[in-house]
């Protein structure tokens, strides 16, 4: 099932479908592929403002596809130093390159030892698979 999803061994995920890149003391954010392929075609995104502080669990921004709304979620606490103004005009980004181009966010941590609370690859690779079996026995 995971097979289906790239899910990069160097980056940290949430339960909600998001990402980490951990950079000395930054962050990188973004969805997963798992959460792009679920929205499909992605339309809009909305972005967090800069230099505003952030807790972890705290809605980052909004998603937009031709299938639904989604919000994202900040995986850790900080300031907001950046943020990819080139998903505005081209939001599929998020769709091509979720782990390069489409990141949403680079954040300040405040809190590093938050990262410690997310999962390495194989921990949401497993946690996929969970979601997926879930859904079949609900189907049956």
């Amino acid at each position: 099932m995971s097979e289906r999803y790239e899910i990069p061994e160097d980056l940290l995920y949430t339960r909600d479908h998001e990402w980490v890149r951990h950079e000395k003391k930054y962050a990188y954010v973004g969805i997963t592929d798992y959460a792009q392929k679920k929205l499909r075609e992605i339309i809009y995104v909305e972005l967090p403002h800069t230099n505003v502080k952030v807790r972890a669990k705290e809605v980052l921004g909004t998603v937009e596809s031709v299938k639904s709304t989604a919000d994202v979620f900040s995986p850790v606490s900080g300031k907001i130093l950046e943020v990819n103004s080139k998903l505005l005009d081209h939001p599929e980004m998020l769709n091509e390159s979720p782990y390069t181009e489409g990141w949403i966010a680079k954040i300040e941590l405040s809190d590093p030892s938050e990262l410690d609370k997310l999962m390495d690859a194989d921990e949401y690779r497993r946690y996929l698979e969970e979601l997926e079996e879930e859904k079949t026995e609900e189907e049956m």
